[in-house]
């Protein structure tokens, strides 16, 4: 006998793209609009100012119709030439993939490796740029949240650093995973560049990507020899004429979207987004020490201190992992994310580890549910895993 409960609406709970509101899928349900006059103009114009209030910054944002690789390579592009050196502290695939990318325009990197379950060692970073007398150093690439192993990094302790030891190089910060999510406050923080992505924390179908930055970023930008015309930032953060916010013909649909998803944001407030991020990734911890109790469940990331609101990783095992993740989406409807970069390449290691993205979009009830289907896969299964996962899980939603 067929035991699937899997009809009904699926729960996509992988950490990106997220779960999209009605209200966006609404607004983007339309004929396609002239996109030389009227109200598309006057719809973008409303946007610049509201991103910047998700960023917290008062100054430039460009928008690129691309996904956050995109993001990485134009934030690059306006500030790194051939032959420069770059500052990567990983502890994730993301800050490796981000300085590839760096490689790939003729920069040098020079990658401080923290694995892929702890933050950075601020002392080895305060060494490396120490070392670094001649300041050939023109940039730090630093992931706030690596989305592959869900490490959340300190970005006001790392301008600290770059403070106290006076070396000027720019403070470029990924935000993909974390913005409308984990608290991030760009001018606050000194942060000089921040790159993010629309499928996330602002809660629109991927295509869009975003790059903010400061003017200590714009001199250095006026200070290149080149930058290509197409991810040049100038006039995309300046424009005398529509087309230039984009490079070319507007992604029409994605900026209906972006308009209902900040006024989301910006009705419940962007405090009160991160609280809600944080009590939410507070009671999937809470489940998950409660399965550890008895049984492989593992948390990445053990210093709660560390754990990004937005993404989760997960070990369960090299037999367990894949299997409840198929588990789950033939059965229950639930989509979890796979262990992106937590093992090489065939390793049996990588069938061990999954993510679950709780950003954007979600609620109590939603997040009970995710654990509810962890919970009924491990059973199903015969994983051990201890009990009381969901009365931990409800207590700490319901503020107990």
């Amino acid at each position: 006998m067929d035991l699937s409960v899997a009809q009904g609406r699926e729960y996509l709970a992988i950490p990106g793209p997220s779960v999209i509101p009605d209200a966006v899928l609404q607004a983007m349900h339309r004929p396609a609009p002239n996109i030389y006059a009227g109200d598309l103009v006057d719809l973008t114009r409303s946007l610049i100012p509201d991103l910047r209030r998700v960023a917290r910054t008062e100054h430039h944002v460009a928008i690129y119709i691309s996904n956050g690789h995109g993001a990485w390579e134009a934030a690059l592009s306006n500030v790194i030439a051939p032959g420069d050196t770059l500052l990567v502290p990983a502890c994730g695939r993301f800050a490796h993939g981000w300085a590839e990318m760096a490689n790939g325009l003729g920069a040098e990197t020079q990658i401080l490796d923290f694995g892929k379950s702890a933050p950075w060692d601020l002392n080895r970073i305060a060494d490396a740029l120490r070392a670094d007398t001649a300041h050939r150093i023109k940039a730090v690439l630093a992931v706030h949240v690596d989305t592959s192993s869900s490490i959340r990094n300190d970005i006001p302790a790392l301008r600290r650093v770059l403070d106290e030891t006076g070396h000027p190089a720019l403070l470029m910060a990924d935000c993909i995973a974390s913005l409308g999510c984990d608290r991030f406050e760009m001018d606050l923080w000194g942060v000089d560049v921040m790159v993010t992505g629309c499928q996330k924390g602002l809660m629109v179908p991927p295509g869009m990507s975003f790059v903010f930055f400061n003017p200590r970023a714009a001199s250095a930008r006026a200070a290149m020899p080149r930058v290509s015309r197409y991810w040049d930032w100038s006039p995309r953060a300046n424009p005398e004429e529509f087309y230039q916010f984009f490079g070319g013909t507007a992604p029409t649909h994605h900026l209906y979207g972006l308009r209902a998803a900040l006024d989301l944001i910006h009705a419940e407030g962007i405090d009160h987004v991160w609280d809600r991020h944080e009590r939410l990734a507070q009671a999937i911890w809470a489940a998950a020490d409660a399965w550890a109790q008895d049984g492989p469940f593992r948390l990445n990331v053990a210093d709660p201190a560390y754990r990004s609101h937005a993404v989760t990783a997960i070990d369960l095992g090299a037999q367990h992992g894949t299997a409840l993740r198929d588990w789950v989406s033939d059965n229950m409807g639930l989509t979890l994310g796979i262990g992106l970069g937590m093992a090489p390449p065939g390793d049996p290691a990588a069938h061990g580890f999954f993510r679950l993205g709780h950003m954007g979009h979600v609620n109590g009830q939603m997040i009970l549910g995710l654990l509810g289907g962890l919970e009924t896969g491990m059973c199903a299964l015969g994983i051990p895993h201890g009990r009381g996962a969901l009365d931990a899980a409800a207590a700490v939603i319901a503020g107990r």
